[in-house]
């Protein structure tokens, strides 16, 4: 293990502990009572759709990489595109044309967006847009009837993803983030591990969005995301890090995130960045260039998140986890450390000997990841390295397309959503009260141990 690392995680959970205990009073967070008529969504199945029908809205960096993954996903058919700018939805159309496929209904500008989630012929509603957007789509895309699929974050603000799940529950309509990364192979491998016990039970968990975006500010249409970046202070791009780990902890599968710690630097990256390259100063900017969040869950289990996307870096989502007989990483190796009791509890026969402070041998871990490889990674790694840059992408899109086909319980639902997604508002909401705890709200409400662990449908 990292030692310099494991010193500064100890130092900031002694931090946390002195806070709490120190007369800092926890920040209440409303959780409104569920309106009559409403049930919960968990496990909710849908009649199958044969053929999904999908409305696009937003086709911009990630929307446009969609439709290069879409137009070869079985069942999948794109009849609606959607975008602020025209050229964008008219080069989207001829996309999917010259791959063979219909041509889609277009619409763009401002309301463009409202015409195309509300076309009888499309089930399922998937937003690419910017941030600020993600809810009201989504939202008016469930009432006219409609499944959604939203890019990361679900939404920023509690009243939004109130809304989403208020609306999700009143319609029993699906409305899942498309949160990627639960689908990486390292991620999926892991999680088979941890739900064989490989790891003893899983205790405390790291992840993090560090990714140096540069050049890439100006790539986001109008200046969107650094915007929202000057406006707002915290972790604002959470679920990366956190999606998976809330799947390895079980998080309303048994378990809740309780409450949330967070601390952050000054100043100094974004700014200078900017002014650099443009000569503007950005004064009164927010977001802090590093940010630090300390979750405890209802089980009594940990979650350190961190966020920076303004210093050089190299990229990490971090992901790592300590169990009571295991510990596993996938940044910036993949590597895993065991004891004897859990090699001996292991689907394969080996005479290793291990040692608990080094990671196990290169071939011991290849011995590892194919024995407990995923049942999905066996079924799509191959297509997904075919028709995507990033196979995580391709096996989400198929995922949800699938369940949708099937009739069967989506991969991740509301409750994940908003969830994982509620960082962004509540990590700001910790530092502008001098990081005071700050109490995550039950999305279920009153229904996170209803199920007991993360089930993907087959």
């Amino acid at each position: 293990m990292n030692k310099p690392g494991f010193i500064r995680i100890v130092l900031f959970v002694v931090a946390v502990f002195f806070c709490l205990n120190s007369g800092a009073q926890q920040i209440k967070v409303n959780t409104p009572p569920r309106p009559n008529g409403q049930k919960d969504v968990l496990r909710l199945a849908c009649p199958p759709i044969p053929l999904v029908r999908i409305a696009l809205v937003g086709v911009g960096f990630r929307g446009s990489e969609a439709v290069l993954r879409l137009i070869h996903v079985p069942g999948a058919q794109i009849v609606a595109f959607c975008d602020m700018l025209e050229e964008r939805t008219k080069f989207a159309n001829q996309v999917l044309v010259s791959a063979g496929q219909p041509k889609a209904k277009e619409f763009f500008g401002k309301d463009g967006w409202k015409q195309a989630v509300a076309l009888p012929e499309v089930d399922l509603v998937y937003v690419a847009t910017d941030w600020k957007n993600h809810a009201n789509i989504g939202k008016q895309a469930m009432l006219n009837g409609k499944h959604a699929a939203i890019e990361v974050p679900g939404a920023s603000t509690m009243a939004d993803l109130w809304d989403l799940v208020n609306t999700a529950e009143k319609t029993q309509r699906h409305c899942m983030m498309l949160e990627n990364c639960v689908y990486g192979s390292f991620e999926l491998t892991t999680l088979n591990m941890v739900q064989q016990g490989l790891f003893g039970e899983i205790l405390h968990a790291d992840g993090g969005y560090i990714h140096s975006l540069d050049s890439a500010w100006f790539r986001f249409w109008n200046n969107w995301r650094l915007d929202y970046n000057a406006d707002h202070r915290g972790d604002l791009y959470p679920t990366h890090g956190l999606g998976p780990l809330c799947l390895a902890l079980n998080i309303h599968r048994g378990d809740k995130m309780d409450y949330l710690v967070s601390v952050d630097t000054k100043v100094v990256g974004i700014p200078e960045y900017i002014k650099e390259q443009t000569g503007k100063e950005l004064k009164n900017f927010k977001n802090a260039d590093h940010t630090t969040t300390m979750i405890r869950t209802r089980q009594g289990k940990t979650i350190q998140i961190q966020h920076n996307v303004a210093n050089p870096r190299p990229y990490t989502r971090m992901y790592q986890l300590t169990g009571t007989r295991g510990y596993a990483m996938q940044f910036p190796v993949e590597a895993y450390a065991l004891d004897s009791a859990a090699v001996n509890t292991a689907y394969y026969v080996t005479n290793e000997r291990v040692n608990p402070h080094q990671f196990v041998t290169d071939e011991m871990k290849a011995a590892l990841v194919q024995t407990y490889k995923h049942p999905i990674l066996r079924e799509l790694e191959d297509s997904a390295k075919k028709y995507s840059n990033t196979p995580l992408d391709y096996i989400m899109d198929y995922r949800l397309i699938y369940c949708l086909q099937k009739g069967l319980p989506l991969d991740m639902d509301v409750y994940d959503l908003a969830e994982w997604s509620c960082l962004v508002p509540l990590s700001e909401l910790s530092l502008e009260n001098n990081s005071a705890p700050v109490e995550i709200p039950d999305f279920t409400r009153g229904a996170w141990n209803k199920l007991k662990t993360v089930e993907f449908s087959k």
